[in-house]
């Protein structure tokens, strides 16, 4: 069935990562399987949160875990506990919060159009210069939470440990968003380790379940105060339903990447990468290398021409047969084999040797 077709578009090749804007990633036949059987019965939606969540942090090794709308909402319900806990009538009072301790402390550097998911959550974000000394300042008698985003790590500024550190040293919680940052498998228990109290990861990335859902690790208490401003109750996490479809999906995508040869995984990647470099070498004016992704973790080929800019190659794919999606930069245009299907990177090549020609 070409559901795609049938409304006018046209697939695309996504060689740019595990991004929302193409759909996160391609879920498995494990995943699917668990989705279509949960779609066939009821069930008390509460029940399953709290099974659900008590099968993951078994799966994974952690306190507790909860299943939430995606990353996004996860950072809302995450910054509504912080705030408001597990009391109905403090719950109730959410977004506006009044009374309420609802400043969340930020380095600069750390900025970003995802803390949004905070707001809606409750949160009054408070900017600091990246520095222990300004981070520690800006926590006062209004802080609920320091915010962390993993993403920004590398940036210029305090580092998670020594945010953790100043954190409970001003009697306040540290919430880290960890959306894309799997793989590694040990990220799942890495930043709960080094001692943040919930953190916050996307179900449809590199687990491969539901785009529609995410994963929010942590403190039991804190796990607790998730699933009370969540649906199916009336918090502020009512209109960010997940069905039992993405729920049951959630748990099937974890059992699946607990038991992934990850190591397997990464040897295709590579595989893929090397077929990429090894097609294009060697034509006139062309560059291409295996590097590595933000993270480390992802081999990924960069290609570069002397006579054509990585916007003009990037949009020869976009809008070619097949449709294929990379990232450009100044450096050149990246193929990210992550959500790539086996087979992709020779198509990929392929276009890239007839443009770069």
């Amino acid at each position: 069935m070409d559901v795609y077709g049938s409304l006018g578009i046209r697939p695309v090749i996504n060689a740019v990562g595990t991004v929302t804007r193409l759909g996160g990633s391609l879920m498995p036949p494990e995943v699917l399987r668990a989705m279509a059987a949960a779609a066939e019965q009821y069930v008390d939606l509460s029940e399953l949160h709290v099974a659900a969540g008590k099968r993951i942090a078994e799966l994974i090794g952690v306190e507790a875990a909860y299943v939430s709308c995606g990353a996004a909402g996860g950072l809302a319900v995450a910054a509504a506990a912080c705030i408001a806990g597990s009391d109905p009538e403090k719950v109730r009072r959410l977004p506006e919060g009044e009374g309420l301790k609802t400043e969340f402390v930020i380095q600069r550097s750390h900025r970003t159009a995802w803390e949004q998911s905070l707001r809606v959550g409750g949160a009054r974000m408070v900017e600091v210069a990246p520095t222990a000394e300004a981070l520690r300042g800006g926590i006062g008698p209004r802080t609920a939470a320091v915010m962390f985003f993993m993403v920004y790590s590398k940036t210029d500024s305090v580092t998670l440990p020594e945010a953790i550190r100043i954190a409970h040293e001003g009697g306040v919680r540290i919430v880290v968003d960890a959306a894309a940052e799997l793989p590694p498998m040990s990220n799942l228990t890495a930043f709960l380790e080094a001692g943040a109290d919930l953190v916050v990861f996307s179900g449809g990335k590199g687990l491969r379940g539901p785009q529609a859902s995410g994963l929010v690790l942590g403190k039991k208490e804190l796990i607790e105060a998730c699933r009370a401003n969540g649906n199916p109750n009336n918090g502020i996490g009512r209109p960010m339903k997940v069905g039992k479809e993405e729920i049951a999906g959630v748990v099937a995508a974890v059992e699946r990447f607990a038991s992934l040869d990850h190591d397997a995984e990464r040897r295709r990647w590579e595989a893929q990468v090397d077929h990429l470099v090894e097609v294009v070498f060697g034509l006139p004016g062309v560059r291409a290398e295996r590097i590595l992704d933000r993270t480390g973790q992802i081999p990924v080929a960069r290609v570069a021409s002397d006579r054509m800019a990585p916007k003009a190659i990037a949009e020869q794919l976009r809008t070619g047969e097949p449709r294929i999606e990379v990232s450009a930069s100044a450096e050149g245009v990246t193929v990210n084999p992550h959500m790539l299907r086996p087979g992709d990177e020779k198509v990929i090549a392929k276009r890239l040797r007839e443009i770069l020609k």
